[in-house]
């Protein structure tokens, strides 16, 4: 009779050999899914490079696509305008012009004649009082917003380094304005010194601009705001003007 030692020695082994898979039931699991061995690893094991411990995190990559560019659109929010359309075109040379569907200018806008300053009061002034250009800013913003396509050139105003964001709903003077603005150096989005609103297509006229101090990272800065409204397009020769006393305004601010 076997001792009780060789009964347990026995009866291990039996159990061994049964959980481990055969060489024959393991090609055949590798030929039901059609593949080659899959080496499992435990993913906590210490032993594991990083690149193999990071398998199985998940990661949301925003659907962006032209006119839908999240940290663009999040840029434009802090202007006060959110795209609610999700088509917004930040415009800082002609072949972006492109990408919007739009057409590069082939005339040159540098040769616009500013309007005079009496078609583009000073919010502030007798002319202009604050509570007006408030709400008008206001409701432009509003109607940017829910416009179908929002277009911003960008550059800096000619003769100065001050960048300037215009945000536009207008597909038919956008070339022209990216065409007046002088080019400025490749940057991440962010809010411009003068940030100008124009809107096409209202049911009023209006222009008007202000400069503001506001606290930039505990840091107050000077800005302007130029806001042209048109009942068909809006005058290329009023926001030309509102850019021209802008920076002005922010020169006269710094002294």
């Amino acid at each position: 009779m076997m001792s009780r030692a060789a009964l347990v020695s026995i009866a291990r082994r039996a159990a061994t050999k049964a959980a481990k898979p055969s060489s024959t039931s393991l090609r055949s699991a590798q030929s039901a899914v059609g593949c080659n061995a899959i080496r499992l690893f435990a993913t906590n094991s210490p032993g594991l490079p990083d690149s193999v411990k990071r398998v199985g995190e998940s990661f949301a990559f925003p659907n962006e696509h032209p006119g839908m560019n999240y940290e663009f659109n999040w840029s434009l929010n802090a202007d006060g305008v959110t795209p609610l359309k999700g088509s917004a075109f930040r415009i800082t040379k002609p072949l972006e012009l492109k990408v919007a569907g739009l057409t590069p200018s082939s005339s040159s806008s540098s040769k616009i004649r500013a309007a005079s300053a009496s078609e583009m009061p000073e919010a502030g002034s007798p002319e202009l009082s604050f509570e007006i250009f408030d709400e008008v800013a206001q409701r432009t913003k509003d109607l940017l917003s829910s416009s179908d396509a929002l277009y911003v050139p960008e550059g800096h105003v000619p003769g100065s380094r001050v960048g300037v964001r215009i945000i536009t709903n207008s597909a038919t003077i956008a070339p022209s304005l990216l065409a007046y603005l002088d080019r400025a150096p490749k940057s991440k989005p962010s809010s411009q010194p003068i940030t100008a609103y124009v809107l096409s297509g209202a049911g009023e006229e209006f222009a008007g601009y202000a400069i503001e101090e506001v606290d930039i990272q505990g840091e107050a800065k000077s800005v302007a705001t130029v806001v042209v409204v048109g009942r068909d397009e809006p005058s290329l020769e009023k926001i030309v003007a509102g850019l021209g006393t802008s920076v002005a305004g922010l020169v006269a601010g710094e002294g």
